[in-house]
């Protein structure tokens, strides 16, 4: 159980970020059409999952537009998928009506398990039952790169370290 802040109160997730060097967690999650979305299906390629509460705030917001820019300078090798507990309809409306074209967003609308399996699932205070804010890096085969548990929820991650992963 990782504790993190949310401005200055202490809450805790449902554990902790996987290591660097062990396997990502499979997942499956619900896409812009409402297809299920698995880890499986961008295998070959680097990613770059930045988890947020809710694209519905502005931290999390900013970083969906800051990966987004970073990702046109990344080439195909590279996707950078983002994951919320939004419905797949906000979630589009927000990256159509932000010209976000460089990313993936993807919904825990059909269970948390990606949550819990990545130990980010908030277990108390306002925001218990969606994600903190965290960035994890896997490479072509799904290894664990690089994680960041941002330690306040209304704190950006730090992009240059995500990104220095990738290269």
């Amino acid at each position: 159980m990782a504790t993190i802040t949310l401005h200055g109160n202490t809450i805790h997730t449902s554990g902790e970020l996987p290591a660097v060097g062990a396997q990502a967690p499979a997942f499956k999650l619900t896409g812009g059409d409402l297809a299920d979305v698995s880890l499986a299906d961008f295998k070959g390629r680097k990613k770059l999952l930045n988890i947020v509460p809710s694209l519905d705030t502005g931290v999390c917001a900013t970083s969906t537009r800051k990966f987004n820019d970073a990702a046109k300078k990344l080439g195909d090798k590279v996707v950078v998928l983002i994951v919320s507990a939004d419905l797949p309809f906000a979630q589009s409306r927000f990256c159509t009506g932000e010209h976000l074209d460089n990313v993936i967003s993807l919904s825990m609308m059909r269970d948390k398990n990606f949550a819990k399996d990545y130990g980010v699932l908030i277990q108390d205070g306002p925001l218990a039952g969606i994600c903190a804010r965290a960035v994890v890096v896997l490479d072509e085969n799904d290894k664990v790169l690089y994680t960041q548990q941002v330690p306040e929820i209304g704190e950006e991650p730090d992009y240059d370290k995500a990104l220095a992963a990738l290269r």
